[in-house]
């Protein structure tokens, strides 16, 4: 009897380990049209075009810049400032799902993306609109 549990409970912890460890497919499967319609939002504040500021800096050069970095942008906070982020699907997933979360002093004035779908989709646009 004793077998039959700890087998179990070993079988479940692997299998615990191993969804901890697998990536995020609906990060790599966001559909970039629906990303494209979600993105109207932001752009009260942010354009993907290069060196076009609005209350929010560009995010045309996104994928694998530091945050707080555009240089023509005066307005982050010391919290995005130091905090090392190098902007990837991985790291603006949790921003985007609650910015303050993630950076306390964030002056993003936006609560966030809720649905994990949607968040991977805005992720989809945005890593093809801001080459």
């Amino acid at each position: 009897m004793r077998t039959v549990a700890r087998t179990a409970a070993r079988t479940a912890f692997a299998a615990l380990v191993l969804l901890a460890a697998a990536p995020l497919p609906a990060l790599a499967d966001g559909d970039p049209a629906n990303g494209e319609k979600l993105f109207r939002q932001c752009k009260a504040c942010h354009t993907v075009e290069a060196e076009k500021n609005r209350v929010g800096p560009t995010l045309h050069g996104l994928f694998g810049r530091k945050a707080g970095t555009v240089d023509t942008y005066a307005n982050y906070s010391e919290g995005l400032k130091a905090s090392g982020i190098a902007w990837d699907a991985k790291t603006l997933d949790p921003y985007l799902a609650n910015p303050k979360a993630v950076i306390a002093d964030s002056r993003m004035a936006f609560a966030g993306v809720a649905k994990p779908e949607d968040r991977a989709d805005l992720i989809a646009y945005l890593e093809a609109a801001t080459k």
